[in-house]
């Protein structure tokens, strides 16, 4: 039922205990080692001394992605280079990447924490896992690998892409589980119905997705073009990679545990940073507790979800509900908020539409547009009129935002290859 039982079903009060430990030791590693960290807990009149424990948490600064970037590449690290075992960048997409570095500790919690999730997702020793992420400086790889390793499964190192390769091998190697983008598992499942393939035929058990946000609507399209079950797997390069939270394979839909042993979480309000009761939807802020080569304090995620504790959960660790998208991508659109997600959750009420779809955002004059660009089911008319109408008006009632609708032919956007699928091409910037 659990990786490391001990730490999954640790009391709350004993878990609190563990993680001021941890959050002290970091801080004073962060002061003594890291300049950056000690001129802003100067710059805030802070000592680590000051902070009691993690309930104290809430009096430190923040730290962004452009204090990485600022310090790039290694201005961070809180270990010499003769101590650094790997480093990984993100894939940024403006300016230069985020560099994160890791000792052989902080390798051994990255491997540890995978093989939870894993295992939460349901993998189990002996089993074959049929690795999509892509390898190289991205974390979802090696990441994934790692932790598999240490389950004691069989790891196919495919990468992203080349999709034939991808058929051929799930049908011949035979694996019980594939990690990969939820988007690419729309693309395998995609491509099995069209080539014949019954998917019945292929030994894959299990889907661990993430590194994009995904919905209930593409859970249920991959779970039944793959005849798998699906769970969320959550992580970030700035605070390990992929392993930072988990969905239980059993609990799917109630959110998703976060290994909080290892990184704290937070909810805050977007605009104040102040924190936000659990349940309510704010940015969300880890602080890595036992991380040595690059430890970092309330780093701000951009990522907008909400944190409870589940009193029916197997873990007495706290959930995490899905991204509903990131404060940096929220759209304003004559003065509304909106996230693509948004759009998604009213396309999958359209029996005769597939999410697959994309936002289109540009200006005319003064005044924003939005075009919707969705697919239609097989064999159903791109050109039905009477549909589009009825989607624009759902997103304005719902929404509140008059927007454009073009229906595609079924196939016609852009699947993934493999990566992270673009859902929004904002041409106003």
């Amino acid at each position: 039922m659990y990786y490391n039982s001990r730490i999954e079903t640790m009391p709350l009060a004993q878990l609190r205990e563990l993680q001021s430990k941890r959050l002290k030791s970091m801080l004073r590693r962060l002061y003594d080692q890291v300049p950056f960290y000690k001129e802003l807990f100067t710059k805030e009149g802070l000592r680590p001394e000051d902070i009691k424990g993690i309930e104290d948490i809430h009096k430190l600064p923040f730290t962004t992605k452009e204090d990485l970037r600022k310090n790039y590449p290694f201005g961070l690290l809180a270990e010499s280079m003769d101590q650094i075992r790997r480093i990984h960048a993100s894939s940024g997409t403006t300016g230069k990447p985020t560099v994160v570095g890791y000792n052989q500790n902080d390798l051994e919690i990255f491997d540890e924490v995978v093989a939870r999730s894993l295992y939460a997702g349901g993998a189990r020793p002996g089993m074959k896992l049929h690795n999509a992420y892509g390898y190289g400086l991205f974390t979802g790889g090696l990441g994934m690998h790692g932790g598999a390793t240490k389950l004691g499964m069989a790891v196919i190192p495919v990468s992203g892409g080349m999709t034939d390769r991808q058929l051929m091998i799930l049908k011949d190697f035979e694996p019980e589980v594939i990690c990969c983008t939820p988007s690419y598992a729309q693309t395998l499942a995609d491509e099995c119905k069209k080539r014949g393939i019954d998917p019945r035929e292929l030994k894959v058990q299990y889907a661990i997705l993430g590194a994009e946000p995904w919905t209930e609507t593409i859970r249920i399209q991959v779970e039944h073009g793959l005849q798998v079950k699906a769970s969320n797997i959550y992580g970030l390069s700035e605070i390990i990679g992929p392993g930072v939270s988990q969905e239980d394979v059993e609990e799917k839909g109630t959110g998703s545990y976060v290994w909080e042993d290892h990184f704290f979480p937070e909810i805050v309000d977007r605009d104040t940073g102040k924190p936000l009761p659990y349940g309510e939807e704010g940015v969300l802020v880890f602080t890595t507790l036992t991380k040595e080569a690059m430890p970092l304090l309330r780093y701000w995620t951009n990522d907008i979800c909400s944190l409870r504790y589940d009193p029916n959960g197997k873990r007495t660790h706290i959930k995490m509900g899905s991204i509903k998208g990131r404060a940096d991508d929220m759209l304003i659109i004559r003065g509304v908020n909106l996230f693509y997600t948004q759009v998604e959750e009213i396309i999958k009420e359209f029996d005769l539409l597939v999410p697959n779809y994309q936002l289109i955002v540009s200006r005319e004059g003064n005044l924003d547009k939005v075009l919707v660009k969705v697919e239609t089911g097989e064999g159903v008319d791109a050109g039905n009129e009477a549909l589009a109408h009825r989607l624009k008006e759902k997103i304005r009632s719902t929404i509140g935002l008059n927007m454009d609708i073009s229906l595609e032919y079924f196939g016609a956007i852009p699947r993934s290859q493999g990566g992270k699928l673009k859902r929004v091409i904002d041409t106003r910037r």
